[in-house]
C-alpha cells in the first residue's frame, strides 16, 4: 500500500526533533533551511497534521508530533544501524562467503589458499561445502563455486582459473601396457571410471585429433572420487583417465605408468563462479580476485 507521504520526509522530521532547530538538522542533512522548511510544510500537509510548532525563536513538537517521534524513533534508529553497519561493510570486510567445490580441488589447492586468504582477512568467515557433484549453488544460497568442466549456469559469471592435465594410465605390470595402442581398444581392457568424468575425451597433442570414448561393460569401479580411483588403478584393477597430479607418487615410483601413446586425455578446463549481481559484496569481490591470482597447480 502506497504511504500517503514520502518516509524521506519523515525522516526529515526525525532529524528535525532530534536537532532542537532547523539550522542544525539542516547543517547535518546537508541541505538549505529553506528546503528543510518546505518539505516539513508538505509532510504535515500530506498527513493533514501539525507537527511542529515554530516561531521566529523557538521550534518544538506538538502532542501529535511527539507520538509520531515516539513510533518512528526506532524504526529510524535501526535504518541508522544497518547504514553505518553497510559503510563498515564498504570499508572493512567483514561477513561469511558460502562456497563450494569439489573435493579432490579443495584438498590440492582450494583449501591452502582459503587457509591464507583468512589469516589476511580476519573478519571473513568461510563454509565451504566439498561435492564431486554438481550441487544446485542457487538452492544451496552458494555465493562463490569452483567447476571443472565447461560450466553451463545461466546469471553467473564464469572466470577461467587453468586446466588440468588428464592421462591414461595403468600399472607397469598390468597387460594393458603392451595390448592397448589405440582407442578403440579399450573395450578389451578392464576400466575404472571416475563418475565425474564417465565420457573420456581424447587427443593426441602431436596431430590435434580428438575423440569422444565411452567406457561400456568392461568398467570394473565406477566411483565418484578421482583420487579413489588413482589408488585402485595403481593397485592394478584397470586403465584409468585421471589427472598427472593424482597419478604422481605411482608415477614418480614407475609403479604406474602412461598408456596408449600418443595418445592423452584433453585437459579439463576449471572456472570460478559466481552470481552475475551488482553492487558485489566487497568481502565476495576479495575473494574472487585473490583465487584469481592464486596459480592453479599442476593438477
Amino acid at each position: 500500500m502506497k504511504t500517503p507521504y514520502s518516509l524521506d520526509d519523515l525522516r526529515l522530521f526525525w532529524v528535525v526533533a532530534h536537532q532542537g532547530s532547523l539550522t542544525a538538522a539542516a547543517a547535518q542533512l546537508a541541505m538549505p533551511v529553506s528546503t528543510l522548511s518546505r518539505r516539513l510544510a508538505r509532510l504535515e500537509q500530506q498527513l493533514g497534521l501539525r507537527l511542529l510548532h515554530r516561531n521566529a525563536h523557538r521550534l518544538s513538537l506538538t502532542d501529535t508530533g511527539s507520538r509520531y517521534l515516539a513510533r518512528c524513533d526506532p524504526l529510524f534508529a535501526e535504518l541508522n544501524t544497518i547504514s553505518g553497519e553497510l559503510d563498515d561493510e564498504r570499508q572493512l570486510p567483514r561477513g561469511p562467503i558460502r562456497v563450494a567445490a569439489p573435493i579432490n580441488l579443495a584438498q590440492a589447492w582450494l583449501g591452502p589458499a582459503l587457509g591464507r586468504f583468512l589469516l589476511r582477512y580476519p573478519h571473513i568467515q568461510v563454509d565451504l561445502t566439498l561435492s564431486n557433484s554438481n550441487i544446485d549453488l542457487s538452492d544451496q544460497g552458494v555465493d562463490l563455486a569452483i567447476r571443472v568442466g565447461e560450466p553451463q549456469i545461466a546469471e553467473w559469471i564464469a572466470r577461467p582459473l587453468g586446466q588440468i592435465p588428464m592421462g591414461l594410465f595403468a600399472r607397469h605390470d598390468s597387460p594393458a601396457v603392451a595390448s592397448l595402442q589405440a582407442p578403440e581398444q579399450l573395450g578389451t581392457v578392464p576400466l575404472v571410471v571416475g563418475k565425474p568424468v564417465t565420457r573420456w575425451r581424447l587427443w593426441q597433442p602431436e596431430t590435434g585429433e580428438r575423440l569422444e570414448y565411452r567406457p561400456g561393460e568392461n568398467v570394473r569401479l565406477a566411483v565418484d572420487d578421482l583420487a579413489t580411483v588413482a589408488q585402485v588403478v595403481a593397485a592394478g584393477l584397470g586403465v584409468g583417465l585421471v589427472s598427472r597430479s593424482l597419478m604422481a607418487p605411482w608415477l614418480a615410483s614407475g609403479e604406474v605408468v602412461p598408456v596408449m601413446a600418443p595418445w592423452q586425455g584433453q585437459p579439463r578446463p576449471c572456472y570460478l563462479l559466481y552470481r552475475d549481481r551488482a553492487p558485489q559484496l566487497l568481502r565476495l569481490r576479495l575473494l574472487v580476485e585473490y583465487l584469481l591470482g592464486e596459480a592453479l597447480p599442476s593438477l
